[in-house]
């Protein structure tokens, strides 16, 4: 969820190109806002574009007051890289607002778009991250994709071998990696537990 918060939400800094900006970027619901008393609420004191993540609860705010040129297409890139769900998609934008937030570990899900189990799984794990807000990141990685074969590679993975499930640790640099087979909720949710409770042993299959 974005808002803008707006002394003038006609005349106010920012707001023609904050409506620019949401009408290019519409996956994100938005509001408006001038009552003192919610930006009290969220330690706002000026115009301010904020981003309420439940994934990782955490506040990204965007004060206007401090932006040198302010225009659509810078606020276009805030929201995108900002645009952080309970199962993202990784591409060169999300990677930013991923290794930016201050959750560190992702569980991955490695899948073909366009095979007949991607979107099942896509929506099976995006079900589960809930469970797991503030504690890890869950991302969608696209195998098809070449930009993604670096980060496949760093699982030992190919196109070939998906769909797969593992966990980055970005604080220790370290990866797990799920045992093949079916990817069920009950399975992911173990291997989550399982990392949680540091049970989880690096280069062992799980």
């Amino acid at each position: 969820f974005i808002s803008i918060f707006q002394m003038l939400a006609d005349e106010g800094n920012g707001f023609k190109e904050f409506l620019a900006a949401i009408e290019e970027v519409k996956t994100l619901p938005a509001a408006l806002c001038s009552v003192k008393e919610v930006w009290t609420n969220y330690s706002i004191n000026s115009d301010t574009i904020t981003i309420f993540r439940k994934a990782d609860l955490h506040q990204e705010n965007l004060q206007l007051s401090k932006i040198k040129k302010l225009d659509s297409d810078g606020l276009v890139r805030f929201l995108t890289i900002n645009d952080i769900r309970y199962i993202t998609e990784y591409n060169q934008a999300s990677a930013v607002g991923l290794f930016q937030s201050k959750v560190k570990v992702h569980l991955l899900l490695f899948a073909n778009r366009g095979s007949t189990d991607y979107k099942p799984l896509k929506e099976r794990l995006g079900a589960l991250a809930p469970r797991y807000s503030g504690k890890m990141l869950f991302v969608l990685i696209n195998g098809k994709e070449k930009a993604n074969e670096r980060a496949l590679g760093y699982f030992n993975l190919k196109s070939s071998d998906l769909p797969r499930v593992g966990i980055y640790d970005g604080e220790s640099d370290k990866t797990w990696l799920m045992a093949p087979g079916e990817i069920s909720i009950e399975r992911v949710q173990n291997f989550c537990d399982s990392f949680v409770t540091g049970e989880l042993q690096v280069g062992l299959l799980w």
